[in-house]
């Protein structure tokens, strides 16, 4: 198609559904960041839009990738391919992520503690804290715990969506330099508080994220094991209750509705605390079957919404 034709196809009056609905998820990320609401409601605030780029991921974004892995070339109505439109969600999608956690690292965390609601990390604890933190690990956390380590003998374990997970790199303290680090997973179950309460005499409420909490003792879970890191991620999947009557007609061939089922449950965005090694996120990038472009680097707690 040449140039011009192509640019004539695209001048349609139309805006695109999948980008009109991130701009109101904007629109949401800017009320977090109004210093009109009182703190706690910009929280709020915070974790809806959260919620909604979840949504956003199991149902549009899972339904544009069954799309353009079946070769679908219908246009939408402003005139863009599944794929064009995945190549303007992804560059839009980044940018409201870096935005959401910069508001929350810069702003409400500062507003907050003015507040007296702080959020400790592991770096900021205090050692009453890290002994009362290990009491509450122990007596609440460690029982419901069940950590994996892969390897030949057992493979990568079915990851629940939307669930909270810990990635370990880990080796035997016995073995050499030379030896290679062994990839181990970390479940932690939804019958655990996200945020825990520290206890304190102090007047400020101070709160830590269950999954610092878990990095911080990690190391009790792998007698014999040394940690060299450890990140908190989550996984987002294709939603099998999705169905759009809409565009059911004229979209799915019965081919198409066969790699519709197939595709059902995979994952469509991996999000992961930054930092993490690049040969750690390869193994397990491969271990899912999911593409790099569908990272998400979390510079902060993973699912403000809990």
């Amino acid at each position: 198609m040449s140039n011009k034709s192509k640019s004539k196809r695209r001048k349609v009056p139309y805006f695109n559904r999948e980008l009109s609905w991130l701009a109101f998820n904007r629109r949401v990320l800017e009320q977090a960041a109004s210093e009109k609401y009182p703190v706690l409601e910009r929280v709020k605030f915070l974790s809806f839009v959260s919620s909604n780029l979840d949504e956003f991921f199991e149902i549009r974004v899972a339904g544009l990738l069954q799309q353009a892995d079946s070769n679908v070339s219908e246009l939408s109505v402003d005139g863009m391919t599944p794929r064009e439109q995945l190549d303007r969600i992804h560059p839009i999608v980044f940018a409201l992520v870096d935005d959401q956690y910069r508001c929350w690292r810069e702003q409400l965390i500062p507003a907050m503690k003015h507040k007296r609601i702080e959020f400790r990390t592991p770096e900021t604890l205090s050692k009453r804290e890290i002994s009362w933190l290990e009491s509450y690990f122990q007596k609440e956390v460690y029982p419901v715990l069940t950590p994996l380590a892969i390897d030949p003998t057992h493979p990568f374990p079915q990851i629940g969506n939307k669930t909270l997970n810990l990635l370990a790199w880990v080796k035997e303290k016995s073995e050499g330099e030379e030896e290679p680090m062994r990839m181990a997973v970390i479940p932690v179950p939804r019958i655990l508080n996200r945020v825990v309460e520290i206890e304190t005499s102090a007047k400020a409420h101070r709160f830590i994220f269950l999954s610092d909490v878990v990095k911080i003792f990690a190391h009790t879970l792998f007698p014999g094991y040394r940690i060299k890191e450890a990140h908190a991620f989550r996984i987002t999947r294709n939603s099998d209750l999705y169905f759009d009557e809409e565009e059911v007609e004229n979209l799915l061939t019965k081919i198409e509705e066969e790699l519709w089922n197939l595709r059902k449950n995979d994952p469509v965005r991996l999000e992961i605390e930054d930092g993490v090694d690049n040969l750690l996120l390869a193994e397990l990038l491969s271990q899912i079957k999911l593409s790099k472009e569908y990272v998400f680097p979390i510079n902060g707690p993973l699912n403000l919404m809990r």
